[in-house]
């Protein structure tokens, strides 16, 4: 008797990093889905995020290798904390020189997501992803399936009926909003981000991201691309933060928007050393773009029978980990896991949603109380952040604990993820029938 039960289809709102892992993860395990993302053209915008080992193995595994990596970013070799008088803090070598099996990645933004959405065009088909298509809205069928509404950029509504729907779609989520109509507004802790690039010579290792200053006053700078060989100069990554008084919520216009570099450059005069000219730095930029450092409030829940959140639509986050991007990889490759074992079905939500709400939600929150910046916190209190033995002011097993624990919070303990089997066994598929 021939098997007449429907072929799953996955619908995806959003066409961000997360919705794109997501798109190649049922790919690769043999999931028809589409994708709908609101912009009509989708451009390599943004500046540098990091993407840690835990990560960087699933992109591996979905054969998106260093070769591919190494076109949108660099390998890091260190992370490190400096405080205001120039002084290391804490350094660590960080991916393949750590002793993980996996590098880390500091790649430009918008570069490694023209990356995925090239690669899910030319492995899934052109139309796996409509452009100016932005779902608002979902509803549940009697017959166990969901239908998302869709509006396009001419104006026009479609309905579009699939047997699951993945809300990717960013911290302004229009699924998380039906899902959880009562949710908090978005969460502003004080700290204004001023971000950009600048050909410049790499600090330290030429590899190195450093976190310098004051938890309420610092500097993150990265390289994103290898030095030029005739000039030495790289595409290098920074961010510059001050926190205020946030007592009457986010007043500008917008949450992102590019500004001059007089606007917030004053803030970080006399930040020179001998090894860093951070005003050189920031005033060698043509442009930076102001964003507030937001997150959102966890929820209990990320899904709601047939659908299910991901990415910063589940867990928007501070930056302050470098794990916001790294986690949406991961969600994608844990959903994909969750249907091999229970089939294209509300039940594998279920078993992702269990799997990691609450702990990553404690992630959420512990990025909002610095995450591994918090070591600076702790230098200002006790010494408000100029020292010369830091031995002195915080031993050296306290400082590598700290950090053990936000790794291991973060999912990326080195020994645990070495010794981890891969989250998607090679050349597992799902039945093409599994949606009981």
């Amino acid at each position: 008797m021939p098997d007449t039960s429907p072929t799953p289809h996955v619908l995806i709102a959003g066409g961000g990093i997360g919705g794109l892992a997501v798109a190649l993860t049922l790919h690769q395990i043999g999931v028809p889905c589409t994708v709908f993302e609101s912009v009509r053209d989708l451009k390599p915008l943004g500046v540098g995020i990091n993407l840690q080992p835990n990560a960087v193995r699933e992109l591996y595994d979905l054969d998106i290798g260093a070769d591919a990596l190494d076109t949108v970013g660099v390998p890091v070799k260190e992370w490190a904390l400096v405080g205001l008088n120039g002084n290391d803090i804490y350094s660590e070598p960080r991916g393949l020189l750590a002793g993980y099996d996996w590098p880390q990645y500091a790649v430009h933004r918008g570069r490694f997501h023209v990356l995925l959405y090239d690669l899910v065009r030319e492995r899934i088909g052109a139309d796996a992803v409509r452009l100016g298509a932005r779902v608002t809205g979902y509803e549940n069928g009697s017959d166990g399936t969901v239908t998302a509404v869709v509006e396009h950029a001419d104006g026009s509504t479609s309905r579009e009926t699939g047997t699951l729907l993945i809300g990717a779609d960013g911290i302004h989520s229009a699924i998380r909003a039906q899902m959880h109509p009562d949710q908090p507004p978005i969460h502003w802790g004080g700290a204004i981000m001023w971000r950009g690039t600048t050909q410049a010579k790499p600090i330290r290792t030429g590899s190195s991201f450093v976190g310098l200053g004051t938890h309420k006053h610092r500097m993150v700078i990265y390289p994103i691309s290898r030095p030029d060989p005739e000039t030495g100069l790289a595409t290098v990554n920074w961010i510059a933060e001050v926190t205020v008084d946030n007592s009457e919520g986010w007043r500008d216009s917008g949450w992102f928007k590019p500004v001059g570099i007089d606007a917030f450059a004053h803030h970080f005069d006399g930040w020179t050393w001998d090894w860093l000219d951070v005003p050189g730095l920031i005033r060698g930029a043509d442009i930076a773009y102001q964003n507030p450092m937001i997150d959102r409030d966890p929820v209990p829940t990320w899904r709601d029978g047939p659908v299910a959140l991901m990415g910063d639509a589940a867990h928007a986050m501070y930056p302050t980990g470098s794990n916001g991007a790294s986690q949406a990889v991961v969600d994608a490759r844990a959903l994909g896991a969750a249907f091999i074992e229970h089939g294209v079905t509300p039940a594998a939500l279920k078993a992702y949603d269990d799997a990691l709400c609450g702990p990553v939600s404690e992630v959420v929150l512990r990025n909002r109380g610095a995450g591994p910046f918090g070591l600076l916190n702790l230098v200002d209190e006790r010494c408000g952040g100029a020292f010369d033995d830091i031995d002195a002011v915080i031993p050296p097993e306290d400082r590598a604990a700290f950090m053990e624990r936000y790794q291991s919070a973060a999912g990326f303990a080195k020994e645990k993820l070495n010794a981890a089997p891969p989250t998607i066994p090679p050349g597992v598929r799902v039945s093409s029938t599994a949606v009981d």
